[in-house]
């Protein structure tokens, strides 16, 4: 007679202690205090014996608040533990977490479909953070003249919309997708360094919460670009700013070499790189993106700081610097920033058009090229962004064709899936309805896009609210539909359970008419002179402004509508979904839902592409005779 084992939990408090998000967030606002402390008493050492440094605003105080609130945020999570116990000679370990229930999703999980789902739900809460804080926007511009908020307040608003956006939205994809699905496509076990997997996500949800301590500091009034002077003049709500965005970009560095070493290193035995699935093609252009432009991210923010704390002057022109310098170093990195918020969104479109047109993907190596060649001018064209500030004239025409030819591989893109639809039996389910969306909104962002590329009409739509319908256009148009297709299309996967079809299609339905009807508009606005970030507005444009700011309010009512969706069908409903329910070619559908912890029980071998669709029955990828590559 054998004895039933039965596992035996140990009380709530006990679980509670130890490192967790708990414990991180106490250790965080212990940091924070600590730093503050510290950097006070600096602070009133350098006025009292140096004469430098102020009482009045004392931004040392903030910002080694933050940065040892991170690192006590990042200790109470786990993140020490590893290291000190190499340095006492334990052996390494890729255990942490992956097998504790629901606990595991709030600390560090070397699991990289723990991480994944960690993604998906952090990214989720910034995004209606920063969707809340547009309906604001949206709630002032009602009237021409203020009525809601003080001029200071407003620029607050609009920086935190667009400042979040930009940072959290730029791991949207590769955050939660490709962070699950990308070892799964290549037959790996594992990310390549599954701990920086984990900090990624951390690092960016700890940037995510300071930037929005930033309303208890004064908020601050430069937008997302954070130019200087303003940055320089700012009161310390710009410090949050400054830690947000250089903590992003520490997070987008270490995430696009994770991605980077992963594909190039851990494919199965053959998968060539002609049979890469054309999403893995997206992930690793971003991620070379990723990899590059970060770090002239995170050095234009540590000058920033020194210039606001340690009185060098790297952008005031009183001292020998150049605010000048502060826009090129900026836009070096944010045009890339833009691709990396627009590449994604292809990878997606091409991956999915194929499922739901049962055809191959048509002209695999021209997409591909599409890509890479984004990738490659991406770095030829920021200056476009300044031909109103004083750029030299002579530079202008070469800015002008950089930013054109770009054009021409995202074209190929943009062929390559009209071509693939073309005489397809196309399945209209909900997450081709995001796809073919994508055709119709970065058609009108890109067409817009060349307003902005030449000089002449430049001088007349920069800076105004035709700019900000073209970047809608390019990337909520662009990025957010795909994600929420991405979202439609791989949920079953992630989680074994469906979401409401019918619901799913309200929610596109309202989101794309409320999209391009707050939008739109906003183009002849724009010509008609309205600027961008001015809390008031010619009279004659009241009704321009009213009709958006209606058509946002039922674009964020479509949100509520995924929102309940998405919760009641995971959380009540629960209705199981089939291992394939889209009879989809790709390896990732071919595994159990949910997937093994260690993914695959033998790594596969590939025999060719994941396409072949209304082709001969072929498999893409067989077990192979033996395991291979190495458990987890």
């Amino acid at each position: 007679m054998s004895a039933v084992a039965v596992e035996v939990r140990p009380p709530l408090w006990r679980r509670l202690i130890g490192f967790n998000a708990l414990t991180a967030v106490v250790f965080g606002i212990g940091g924070y205090y600590l730093g503050w402390f510290i950097g006070h008493h600096i602070n009133g050492a350098s006025v009292a014996y140096l004469g430098v440094g102020g009482i009045d605003q004392n931004d040392l105080s903030v910002f080694l608040g933050y940065f040892l609130g991170v690192a006590g945020f990042l200790i109470g999570m786990g993140f020490g533990v590893y290291p000190w116990a190499r340095l006492r000679g334990y052996p390494p370990s890729l255990r942490e977490k992956e097998q504790q229930g629901v606990g595991r999703y709030f600390g560090l999980c070397t699991d990289h479909k723990v991480v994944g789902i960690q993604y998906l739900c952090g990214i989720g809460l910034f995004f209606f953070i920063g969707g809340l804080n547009a309906m604001l926007i949206r709630v002032e511009l009602l009237s021409p003249a203020r009525q809601v908020f003080p001029a200071g307040q407003y620029l607050t608003l609009v920086g935190m919309h667009g400042t979040m956006m930009m940072g959290i939205m730029s791991s949207a994809i590769l955050g939660p997708f490709a962070n699950y699905f990308v070892p799964l496509m290549i037959g790996a076990r594992r990310m390549a360094f599954p701990r920086i997997e984990s900090l990624t996500f951390w690092l960016l949800m700890a940037g995510g919460a300071i930037l929005t301590t930033t309303i208890f500091f004064g908020g601050f009034p430069t937008g997302w670009t954070g130019y200087q002077p303003l940055n320089d003049q700012a009161n310390t709500g710009m410090d949050s700013y400054i830690v947000f965005f250089a903590l992003v970009g520490i997070s987008m560095c270490l995430l696009g070499l994770n991605m980077i070493a992963t594909i190039v290193t851990m494919r199965a035995p053959g998968l060539t790189w002609s049979r890469l699935p054309i999403f893995c093609w997206g992930v690793l252009s971003t991620a070379v993106l990723q990899l590059l432009a970060a770090p002239v991210l995170i050095a234009v923010l540590g000058m920033a700081m020194l210039d606001r704390t340690a009185q060098t002057t790297f952008f005031i022109p009183s001292g020998g610097g150049s605010p000048y310098l502060y826009q090129n170093l900026f836009w070096v990195f944010g045009h890339p920033e833009v691709y990396i918020l627009a590449l994604p969104g292809f990878a997606i479109v091409l991956e999915l058009l194929p499922v739901f047109a049962r055809k191959p993907l048509w002209g695999y190596r021209l997409a591909v090229a599409g890509m890479l060649g984004v990738t490659l001018l991406s770095w030829l064209v920021w200056q476009h962004h300044l031909f109103m500030s004083g750029i030299n004239s002579n530079l202008r025409p070469f800015y002008m064709l950089s930013t054109e030819l770009i054009s021409i591989p995202t074209g190929f893109t943009f062929l390559c899936g009209l071509m693939t639809l073309w005489r397809g039996q196309i399945r209209f389910t909900v997450p081709m309805l995001f796809c073919l969306a994508w055709f119709f909104n970065f058609l009108i962002g890109g067409l817009s896009g060349v307003f902005l590329s030449d000089v002449p009409s430049d001088v007349t739509t920069h800076g105004s609210f035709f700019s900000m319908a073209h970047f809608h256009y390019t990337i909520m148009g662009g990025l957010v539909f795909t994600f929420f297709a991405a979202i439609y299309y791989w949920i079953p996967k992630m989680t074994g359970f469906q979401l409401n079809e019918r619901l799913g299609k309200i929610h596109f339905w309202v989101m794309f008419i409320a999209f391009n009807s707050t939008f739109a508009p906003l183009f002849a606005a724009g010509f008609l002179g309205q600027a961008r970030r001015d809390v008031t507005y010619p009279a004659h444009l009241q009704f321009i402004n009213d009709w958006v700011s209606i058509s946002a309010f039922v674009l964020g009512a479509s949100m509520l509508v995924f929102l309940y969706n998405f919760v009641h069908s995971l959380l009540f409903a629960r209705i199981k979904a089939p291992v394939n329910p889209w009879s989809s070619l790709s390896i990732e559908w071919q595994l159990p839902s949910p997937v093994p912890v260690h993914n695959f029980d033998q790594i596969p071998v590939f025999t060719s592409d994941p396409y072949g669709y209304g082709e001969p029955s072929r498999p893409s990828a067989l077990p192979a005779a033996s395991p291979a590559g190495g458990s987890s």
